[in-house]
């Protein structure tokens, strides 16, 4: 009775230092796939070179099926009608700016009901959007020169005096933090109406005027994230938490 069972081979780095990611991540493919997997560990640099020799490759994983070489992970991912990365890293995505968003909406929720015992308050309104700013500081600081390069296609004052792109998530992060404390209004309010006013103008203008097809440097300078309605989503948040936050500290605002 012939088996109906298909089966793939795959030749992988295991070294006592290095574990190739990329095979695992093929192993788990294939075996998502239905396939039974032979697999083979290349345990150092030389047996490597060999297999590469061999066959005419330049890196490893590679994966047989049939007695065909299909080839690494990006390969397999293709001969089963997936997106490969290097198309997604190189497409545009909204996936970075959805998760801080996400996370700080949940956030804001779990805040008001362990200090209210409610979800829906205008506390976790104000949490959503101040941890909003935090996160997105957060990511620009991780590396505020790729940031800053970035931020100078379309920031108008950046390319007016061009430290504001390193001053700039600084600024960010404290009015975020400020506010997530309720605290120091007379430098939140003001920092935050100042840089979001500055980058909602920006925006604006490079995207709906001079009608131009950036990257937004909201989520920091390697990002694919297209400038649009989301860049200017951030701005306008700042600009509406300072006034909210500015009115409750003039008065103007009682809840």
């Amino acid at each position: 009775m012939a088996s109906n069972t298909k089966t793939a081979t795959v030749y992988r780095m295991v070294m006592p230092d290095h574990i190739c990611p990329y095979g695992l991540k093929t192993l788990d493919l294939l075996k998502r796939e239905g396939y039974s997997v032979e697999d083979h560990h290349l345990e150092t640099r030389a047996q490597t070179d060999a297999f590469k020799d061999k066959h005419g490759v330049e890196t490893t994983p590679q994966t047989f099926i049939g007695g065909e070489r299909i080839g690494g992970y990006d390969a397999v991912r293709e001969f089963f009608g997936k997106e490969s990365l290097s198309s997604k890293q190189e497409g545009t995505t909204y996936q970075p700016v959805i998760a801080i968003f996400a996370v700080a909406a949940l956030l804001g929720l779990g805040l008001s009901w362990y200090l209210s015992g409610r979800l829906l308050t205008v506390q976790a309104a104000e949490w959503f959007v101040s941890l909003s700013m935090s996160f997105l500081a957060l990511q620009k600081l991780q590396d505020v020169r790729s940031f800053s390069l970035m931020f100078l296609n379309y920031d108008l004052l950046a390319q007016r005096w061009v430290r504001y792109g390193m001053i700039y998530p600084f600024g960010e992060a404290l009015a975020g933090i400020l506010m997530t404390a309720h605290a120091l209004p007379i430098i939140s309010v003001p920092v935050s109406l100042f840089i979001g006013t500055i980058g909602a103008v920006s925006v604006f203008k490079a995207v709906y005027i001079d009608k131009r097809e950036l990257k937004c440097a909201c989520v920091g300078g390697n990002s694919n994230v297209p400038l649009g309605f989301v860049s200017l989503t951030e701005n306008l948040f700042m600009i509406g938490m300072g006034l909210w936050m500015g009115g409750k500290a003039l008065g103007l605002i009682t809840l």
